[in-house]
């Protein structure tokens, strides 16, 4: 039936209506096909939209938060928007929600207030200062206008002024603290006898009979992975790279001149003076006093100013295009000379006296400063768009094709062979996981056709033919004698360790002393007074076992053996536990402890206040 189906999709009207629809997306972008017109919402959170531009955004900074995470060894399935769209989308309608929660209670945050955090912001510094050139380079670069950053931000500090309110308003009574030192203070008295692994491991290595027994016993364990042998045709873009015409040049050139910021940009300093009230204007009055004196405006600004982000580099505030202040300050900052300082200006933030310090007119670039870069993007736009024809005559010819053969000479590819591809492992393109994952796909692996038109990373896309599929086999007894062997002696040596762990725990349950067991078999062994849980003295997973041990009865002890990473079996008695008090604690434990409680209730609370907003909120998909 799937043959049919094939055959039935190659009449020359589906091939025009393919070919129309191909050129029209690479002439005008999927998005202006798919979304153009009308509302883009996907969803309504509260009456409030969310576009499909929020959400691929989110899905996009996603994208590069993993392959910033994993670098080269990333799943390139991992970066695959149908895997990341829907957490994105949670994310996106969890955060709708709280800004809406934080709106209603009317937080909100000046825009004296971002722009100072934007201007500390180290990412967007050159030397320690701010740049409005490397702000709009971080910027675009990850997707984002100045504008919608500066909401993300307004958002983030909103919504955080709400969870620090919720952190600040719970506490710790004196009874919980008290309940939490009983735990966290407790000690414990204990002596533990280590039995060292290396006493039963044994040099003479495992018998022929038993490695034999246990090969025929095991062989399902011991298969070779399935794998295939491939054959391939691929394509990329490079293959369509072709010369730009010099009238295309010229025409990107001025398109692009029409995009660029040509803006002047002034360097800036000033001097805040936060408040409004009588010492605020005295304050003001001062500092221009001292300023028509001749007095430096940086060593005034180190002085006065109530700026602790520019104060110390004498109130430079970097470069400005007319976009990174308060809109009052760069109609001030527009009007002035270099060199002059302003009048008292106000915002949010408070009074400022603002210097312009340098300007700096903007510049057109050159054709031939752009050429290379025009070139570049009129090539790559170009060989797109014919990649995306060729891909589609690949899909028509490859389809129902007998085997590569046809569609190869049709588009003069090379069929290339692989052999030894796995399911999880492969050469050149089939590093790609979803290249592997065709196929090993019933279609290709057991019906015998061509895959689909697979796309890759970097502008690829390939189709992949079975030529030979090797199925699991035992492998032979001579590659796995070694193997085996290890296997044995290390199930001979664990069992022999936990054997003399056992003989320890029935002697000690017998009333032998634990010094008189370690003296016979010269085992050493440790006794601890009042160990706490933060004993260095103690290894690890042993420290870990005895304070997750049940108190011992007043007539007998507590008796386990826990086996270390080293393989070694440590035998622990537990005689007495003594429970922690608030009173006992040193004034900095104490206050620790009061911090780590009051930050689990706040978490706790935090939590659940996020889990209420959500079920209250109406949630509309569209």
């Amino acid at each position: 039936m799937l043959q049919d189906i094939r055959k039935s999709s190659q009449g020359t009207g589906a091939k025009i209506i393919v070919g129309i629809i191909v050129i029209a997306f690479a002439g005008f972008g999927v998005e202006q096909i798919l979304l153009g017109g009308g509302s883009d919402g996907i969803a309504e959170v509260n009456g409030e939209e969310i576009s499909a531009g929020e959400l691929q955004q989110a899905v996009y900074l996603e994208q590069r938060r993993l392959m910033s995470q994993m670098g080269d060894n990333i799943d390139p399935a991992m970066l695959e928007d149908d895997r990341l769209r829907a957490p994105a989308m949670e994310g996106l309608i969890n955060r709708k929600v709280l800004v809406q929660a934080a709106d209603a209670m009317g937080l909100t945050i000046s825009e004296a207030e971002i722009g100072r955090l934007v201007g500390e912001m180290a990412q967007f510094q050159v030397d320690g200062r701010f740049s409005p050139e490397l702000y709009k380079q971080v910027l675009s670069e990850n997707g984002y206008t100045p504008n919608y950053f500066k909401a993300a931000l307004r958002d983030d500090m909103v919504v955080n002024q709400v969870r620090n309110g919720l952190a600040a308003s719970d506490f710790a009574t004196p009874a919980e603290l008290d309940v939490s030192a009983r735990i966290v203070a407790e000690q414990r008295d204990f002596r533990y006898l280590t039995i060292p692994r290396d006493r039963f491991s044994s040099a003479e290595g495992a018998s022929d009979e038993d490695i034999v027994a246990y090969y025929e016993e095991n062989k399902d364990r011991f298969l070779s992975e399935e794998s295939v042998d491939v054959e391939f045709i691929e394509l990329d873009a490079e293959r369509y790279r072709e010369p730009v015409a010099e009238a295309d040049v010229l025409d990107a050139y001025e398109q692009a001149l029409l995009d660029f910021d040509t803006s002047d940009e002034h360097r800036v300093s000033h001097i805040l003076v936060e408040g409004d009230d009588e010492e605020a204007r005295a304050r003001i009055q001062e500092i221009r006093t001292a300023l028509d004196g001749g007095a430096d405006f940086a060593e005034l600004a180190a002085q006065y100013s109530d700026d602790p982000g520019s104060a110390g580099r004498g109130g430079d505030l970097g470069y400005t295009s007319g976009d990174a202040f308060p809109a009052e300050m760069e109609e001030v900052i527009a009007s002035l000379a270099v060199g002059d300082v302003s009048l008292p200006v106000r915002t949010d933030a408070g009074t400022h006296l603002v210097l312009v310090t340098e300007r700096r007119e903007g510049v057109v670039p050159t054709l031939d400063e752009l050429r290379a870069e025009l070139e570049a993007s009129l090539q790559q736009e170009a060989a797109r768009a014919a990649l995306l024809v060729a891909v589609e005559e690949l899909r028509d010819v490859s389809f129902n094709a007998e085997d590569l053969s046809s569609p190869a000479a049709e588009l003069e590819l090379e069929i290339q062979r692989i052999d030894g591809v796995t399911r999880f492992h492969g050469e050149g393109p089939f590093t790609a996981a979803p290249l592997r994952d065709a196929a090993f796909s019933d279609n290709v692996l057991n019906a015998g056709y061509n895959s689909e038109v697979i796309e890759l990373p970097g502008d690829r896309f390939a189709v992949v033919r079975v030529r030979t599929h090797n199925p699991p086999v035992p492998r032979p007894l001579v590659e796995l004698r070694g193997e085996i062997s290890a296997v044995l002696e290390e199930a001979a040596t664990t069992a022999a360790v936990a054997d003399a762990a056992q003989d320890t725990l029935a002697q000690l349950a017998a009333g032998r002393p634990m010094d008189e067991i370690a003296a016979e078999g010269d085992f050493p062994w440790q006794v601890e007074l009042a160990a706490d849980r933060g004993n260095f003295n103690v290894p690890p997973e042993v420290l870990r076992r005895v304070f997750e041990l049940p108190a011992p009865g007043a007539e007998d002890a507590v008796r386990e053996y826990v086996v270390t990473g080293a393989g070694d079996a440590v035998v622990v008695e537990l005689s007495r536990v003594h429970p922690g008090s608030l009173e006992a604690l040193q004034a900095a434990d104490r206050d620790q402890l009061r911090d780590q409680v009051r930050a689990e209730y706040a978490g706790l609370v935090d939590a659940e206040y996020r889990r209420g907003q959500r079920s209250s909120a109406e949630i509309v998909a569209n």
